[in-house]
């Protein structure tokens, strides 16, 4: 992968991704002058990436991507390393722009309801904090039913056994085994279709 982050002199990037359940570094550069860098992994197949930043701080800034065999190309800024990133790559990437576009909505909706609790509750407003705590179950619950059902759309994808273990994980398994089941050969022999699978049968053995 190549990309540049505009105003950065100085610094390292790494490129990592999550192996075994740990955090491993696939590569890294040190940036001395150049706002320019070049990563390399090997990719058997696609799955999710993360392009750290450590400007020599406390905390690193952090990328979340789809990789997959090819080139990939990401342009940013120093100043808004996340915020401003401009991913180019897997078309699995493409869908889970397209999931992550829709999803800030309703984000934005969750933290003004999460605002709204957590002042009833200071204000010992018994009657808003129940309204507010009800509104804020049935929001979840459509979150979790738009995830759903954008996974079971995109059933060829990569993408569709990710955001089931990444974004619900912890709603009904029903939901997880209407994904599961629809999902093409292809998905549900890959790294994400797999452990998706899995995690739904620990579900059921733990529930019996």
């Amino acid at each position: 992968m190549t990309g540049t982050v505009k105003g950065l002199k100085k610094g390292t990037i790494y490129l990592k991704k999550v192996q075994d359940t740990v955090l491993v570094t696939m590569d890294s550069i040190i940036i001395n002058g150049t706002s320019d860098f070049k990563l390399v992994s090997d990719i058997t197949e696609p799955e999710m990436f993360y392009l750290y930043l450590n400007k020599n701080t406390k905390e690193d800034d952090r990328i979340s991507f789809f990789g997959d065999k090819g080139l990939t190309t990401i342009q940013t800024s120093l100043d808004n390393f996340a915020y401003d990133a401009k991913i180019k790559g897997s078309k699995q990437h493409e869908t889970l722009e397209e999931y992550l576009s829709m999803i800030s909505k309703f984000n934005d909706k969750n933290l003004d309801l999460t605002k709204a609790l957590f002042d009833a509750a200071k204000d010992n407003d018994t009657i808003t904090l129940k309204k507010t705590e009800t509104a804020l179950k049935t929001f979840t619950k459509r979150k979790y039913l738009y995830t759903a059902n954008f996974a079971v759309s995109h059933s060829d994808s990569e993408v569709a056994p990710y955001l089931a273990l990444s974004e619900i994980y912890d709603a009904n398994v029903k939901y997880l085994d209407t994904i599961n089941s629809v999902l093409s050969p292809k998905v549900k022999a890959s790294k994400y279709g797999e452990e998706l699978n899995q995690y739904i049968l620990d579900i059921k053995k733990s529930e019996q």
